[in-house]
């Protein structure tokens, strides 16, 4: 009699294999039931990823590996590099990060500089000094003077424009008026087109 009712050794793994490939359907399934991603044919975006960085091809040795390296780390500075001359506050140095900072950078980008002539002036004091002709040293030497007068006055007026506006702005800033200020003339002494970052206003906009 037990015999009758007992499944035989050879008939367990077909009736295991016949339970795996039954599929309930739509009808069988209970009300509430709510399919898997994986019966939906879903595939979760971190399945995705893994499978994108299976596919990538791996280096064949250490040389290629040197490589995709100095590649990767080419692609990066250039990426910074490009963040930085559009003023990323992501890739901006620590002396260029702050709204104070962009203020002073607009303040002096809305307006035309003596300093940007300077080293061009002082590069024909240089060669007209050279000259062994007396008018020409003396006219060397009043435009040095003319120039050092005006990148003087020229400072000045702009710290005081910053100093202003600054304090207008940012009331309660824990930035040194100081500080801003010189860094807002060492900006005005460079070329406007080597100025990093570049400026973000074109000249006579209003501040």
């Amino acid at each position: 009699m037990p015999s009758l009712f007992r499944r035989k050794p050879a008939d367990v793994p077909a009736a295991a294999e016949a339970a795996a490939e039954e599929v309930p359907d739509a009808a069988s399934r209970p009300k509430g039931y709510t399919p898997s991603k994986k019966e939906l044919g879903v595939t979760t975006p971190k399945r995705q990823s893994t499978a994108r960085r299976v596919t990538e091809a791996a280096p064949a040795n250490r040389r290629e590996a040197y490589k995709q390296t100095r590649e990767r780390q080419r692609e990066e500075r250039a990426e910074a590099a490009a963040g930085m001359r559009a003023g990323d506050e992501r890739y901006l140095l620590a002396r260029d990060r702050g709204p104070e900072r962009a203020l002073v950078r607009n303040i002096v980008d809305s307006r035309r500089t003596v300093g940007t002539w300077f080293f061009g002036g002082a590069l024909i004091v240089l060669i007209g000094t050279t000259i062994q002709i007396p008018a020409v040293q003396l006219a060397s030497n009043l435009l040095w003077a003319f120039l050092a007068v005006s990148v003087i006055v020229d400072s000045v007026l702009i710290s005081r424009r910053i100093k202003k506006l600054v304090r207008e702005r940012f009331p309660k800033t824990e930035q040194r008026i100081g500080a801003l200020q010189l860094y807002g003339v060492m900006r005005a002494l460079s070329f406007r087109r080597m100025r990093i970052p570049k400026p973000q206003v074109q000249i006579g906009d209003a501040i």
